[in-house]
């Protein structure tokens, strides 16, 4: 048995050595985007693995949420670079309690403006009758001389009467 050593590659380095290399090295001011972290790893470290899209892809994201990296505008940043920028919560900042207070002018009212009254145009109309009590409809007839005056709404269906058994 002859014993044959087979070249084998150097190990890799931990992803995200290779990540923090890469973005050092590029040393772009607005970040690195993960093509340019993938072309510069793949060109250093030569013959990568089948999975290595998915594997910086799953690194860069964990890195970005323990804090390591900042993640803006699609572009990666050492979260110590000098140059990075500040980092920020979600939602709206809260206000500052040292900020003057604003000058306030006269509000306007809301809602729509008041029609403007004239004068001239209210001595022209008569006056106004006082309300009165509306009179009581009248009765219906039995005899059906006057038609009772109708309800609101599709009146109900008429039925035929009924014819009795005897």
């Amino acid at each position: 048995m002859a014993t044959e050593e087979v070249a084998k590659p150097a190990p890799l380095p931990p992803y995200p050595e290779m990540i923090l290399a890469a973005i050092e090295s590029l040393n772009e001011k607005v970040g690195s985007n993960k093509s340019a972290i993938s072309k510069y790893i793949e060109g250093k470290y030569g013959q990568m693995p089948p999975t290595h899209s998915s594997l910086l892809t799953a690194h860069l994201a964990r890195m970005k949420e323990s804090g390591e990296l900042i993640f803006l505008k699609n572009n990666y940043f050492r979260a110590d670079a000098p140059d990075a920028p500040p980092k920020r919560g979600r939602g709206r900042p809260p206000k500052d309690p040292n900020a003057p207070p604003k000058p306030t002018t006269s509000p306007r009212p809301r809602g729509r403006p008041a029609k403007a009254k004239d004068p001239e145009a209210e001595a022209d109309k008569p006056p106004k009758k006082p309300k009165t009590a509306p009179a009581p409809a009248p009765a219906p007839a039995a005899d059906g001389s006057t038609p009772a005056k109708r309800g609101r709404g599709r009146p109900p269906k008429v039925r035929p009467a009924e014819p009795t058994a005897a």
